[in-house]
């Protein structure tokens, strides 16, 4: 990779959050989609955040096991979050 990949990688990853929230103008999400067409990397950094969302924002009773919850909040750092599933 070099150094001209880098920097597209991390300008992608900096405006990550607002890319998968749909909150980017269409010509940003042109480039960045054409980014990850050429970036295995990056996508699967897009791929794995948007999964994490998912699995953080999906309802308990949706099948996501506790022990996996509670691994995925570890990991995350996020340990004040978590609490006892009714």
């Amino acid at each position: 990779m070099n150094d001209h990949d880098r920097k597209n990688c991390k300008a992608l990853l900096g405006t990550l959050s607002e890319y998968i929230d749909g909150e980017l103008p269409a010509e940003l999400c042109a480039e960045i989609e054409k980014h990850l067409e050429g970036c295995e990397n990056c996508r699967v950094v897009l791929n794995t955040t948007r999964r994490t969302i998912d699995l953080v924002h999906a309802p308990a009773d949706e099948g996501v096991p506790d022990d996996v919850r509670e691994r995925l909040f570890k990991r995350l750092n996020l340990d004040d979050y978590l609490r006892p599933i009714k």
